[in-house]
């Protein structure tokens, strides 16, 4: 008596399983110009890494007789594998198979990606292409009884929402991808999508049917929809580019919130002081400067000199800038503020991407390096009526309800209610000498607060010019250096040399075990 029969079968299965949606499905697949789920997970992992789960999963077709006449996998392919030797977790839709919409086993796979990732607490990927489920269900016999999952069962939701608190997720879209696909791609803590992808909650003719709106997928949700809106945080201009993109996501963040970031080698000099930095930022206050050169001239550089920013989001909120890097080795979160935007200021957007970055750092132990240039809350009636008071005072919540080292660079501007979003609670207060600070800009606030003073002399401008020039050295950094009200006032040059310091001291006095994040409610 041998099983060697049914060995064969199981081989027989795996193959069939392979075979995804068959040859003519896989090869319109890529007439697209896209790759099938499994040539992605190909590309992300380390060579013969992946490790699948459920590949005999699937709808089988018997003959009268018992006999297997056809296989029909899941159509989510999932399973471990590692990313430079570390261990993830990975799972996508199988276009190539009913358009990525979920059959009974690609469903259950899908689901179990999350729980897989919350027990063995390592990141979670998932490389979405496919819609939702259909009105006629997933069920492949309609009639049985019962239906729907019992009262007592538990929402497979949970575990999508525990995964942003305990493990990272990275998402990619690489297609179309709607329903609930759409909705696990966004419950994420960097997602990227190709040029030729888009994300919708329901697709053209639903929402044509439903609202009279006649529109393409990409006009619905393409790139230049969510890349603004926030839904998507980066573009990728391939599919290589987007695994790229997630593995270098990766490499800031450790497996778990039980866990902090792992420490890389760095060969950038610490006490590296960039020239550049002494004249960036413009005598004349009115003129712009690049706030990401800073950023990058601070950094750690990598191989060839590339640094190590990582930025994230650029598209929504623009007036803030955020992003991840290392700092002698240390891994950071980085926020900024944009000039070239509303000159900085905090729209309600731009308070948004900072509360979930700020809580995003907070969760996986990332300290925060501040370049502050901030204006203060955008004004007008569109900024009212976007409730950016709201948005702006939950960013400040989150700020201050934070955990982690913080390190702020006032760069040039700290004005109002809104700079407070820029300084976390006990944080490091560095000061160049171009910062300038207050309750309102002189050029806004002379205008108001001597307006009739300025209206009756014989040269208004020339008054005006004169008040604004007096209120400015008031602004002057030199006095709350002197106040102790921050902790040095330096050269520029001096910023990265003083902030890897810092940071080695700050992280050593990271004594207790890490753990998940919880905050309270917020505005």
């Amino acid at each position: 008596m041998s099983w060697e029969k049914d060995i064969d079968e199981i081989k027989r299965r795996r193959d069939l399983a392979k075979q995804q949606g068959g040859s003519a499905s896989v090869a319109r697949q890529h007439e697209k110009g896209r790759l099938t789920i499994r040539e992605r997970i190909d590309g992300l992992l380390d060579d013969g890494s992946f490790n699948e789960v459920g590949e005999g999963a699937g709808v089988p077709e018997y003959d009268d007789t018992g006999a297997l006449t056809d296989f029909q996998p899941a159509n989510f392919v999932l399973g471990f594998g590692d990313i430079d030797g570390r261990r993830v977790i990975v799972g996508g839709e199988d276009f190539t198979l009913k358009g990525g919409s979920p059959n009974p086993a690609g469903l259950r796979k899908s689901v179990y990606a999350e729980q897989l990732a919350l027990k063995y607490k390592v990141p979670l990927i998932r490389l979405h292409e496919g819609g939702g489920g259909s009105v006629g269900g997933t069920g492949q016999e309609k009639n049985r009884r019962p239906l729907g999952e019992p009262v007592f069962s538990t929402s497979r939701f949970v575990p999508l929402a525990e995964t942003l608190g305990h493990v990272p997720v990275a998402t990619a879209a690489l297609g179309p991808v709607a329903g609930l696909p759409a909705a696990r791609l966004v419950a994420s803590h960097f997602s990227v999508m190709t040029e030729d992808a888009a994300v919708l909650i329901a697709g053209p003719q639903v929402v044509k049917r439903a609202l009279g709106h006649d529109m393409t997928k990409e006009e619905l949700g393409g790139p230049q929809v969510h890349l603004k809106s926030g839904a998507i945080d980066n573009l990728a201009s391939s599919e290589e580019d987007a695994l790229n993109q997630i593995a270098r996501f990766l490499s800031y963040v450790p497996d778990n919130a039980w866990q902090r970031p792992a420490r890389k080698s760095c060969t950038d000099p610490i006490d590296r002081c960039e020239d550049a930095l002494a004249n960036i930022v413009p005598t004349e206050r009115r003129q712009p400067f690049q706030m990401r050169k800073v950023i990058t001239h601070v950094v750690d550089h990598e191989a060839e000199g590339a640094s190590s920013f990582f930025e994230m989001s650029r598209k929504f909120g623009p007036s803030l800038i955020t992003g991840l890097a290392r700092m002698n080795g240390h891994a950071v979160g980085v926020i900024g503020n944009d000039c070239m935007f509303y000159a900085g200021a905090m729209t309600a957007a731009a308070a948004q991407k900072l509360r979930r970055f700020i809580d995003f750092c907070n969760s996986f132990h990332l300290p925060v390096l501040s370049f502050v240039d901030e204006p203060g809350f955008m004004i007008g009636p569109d900024s009212e009526a976007a409730g950016t008071i709201r948005h702006g005072t939950a960013a400040i919540s989150a700020v201050l309800q934070s955990r982690v080292p913080w390190a702020s660079i006032q760069v040039q501007k700290a004005f109002g209610v809104a700079a407070q979003a820029h300084f976390g609670p006990d944080a490091y207060v560095l000061s160049w000498p171009s910062a300038a600070s207050g309750a309102l800009p002189v050029e806004g606030g002379v205008a108001v607060a001597f307006a009739r003073d300025i209206a009756a002399a014989d040269d208004p401008a020339a008054r005006q010019k004169e008040l604004e020039d007096m209120l400015a050295a008031s602004q002057s950094p030199f006095p709350r250096a002197e106040g102790f009200s921050v902790h040095e006032i330096i050269d520029p040059r001096e910023t990265r040399p003083k902030l890897a310091a810092w940071l080695d001291i700050a992280q050593a006095a990271q004594t207790d075990a890490p753990t998940p994040f919880s905050a309270t409610m917020r505005p």
